[in-house]
């Protein structure tokens, strides 16, 4: 089993909710720590999308991360204070 050793604890604000994470994670692999699986809706139909390769292939984990938005979650390290909300449809 793998073990985490020496790793920060900080907290990210998803959507005004205060969620505790580890430094070294990704901020799609804290939000899946915490039971958030959808990080922004499709422009056409609305459907509900989330991390989905956690290596920055798909562009299905995009969320608006600190006012900007198009961020890959998967690829974002978490950040004290930083602050994540859900993508509605296209956004530039």
């Amino acid at each position: 089993m793998f073990r985490r050793t020496g790793s920060a604890e900080v907290t990210l604000w998803f959507e005004g909710r205060d969620l505790k994470a580890r430094e070294q994670d990704t901020v799609a692999a804290a939000l899946l720590s915490h039971g958030i699986n959808t990080t922004r809706a499709t422009a056409r139909s609305g459907a509900a999308r989330g991390p989905f390769c956690m290596m920055g292939a798909c562009f299905e984990c995009l969320a608006v991360v600190d006012g900007r938005a198009n961020v890959q979650t998967c690829l974002t390290p978490v950040r004290d204070g930083m602050r994540v909300e859900r993508q509605g449809g296209l956004t530039r």
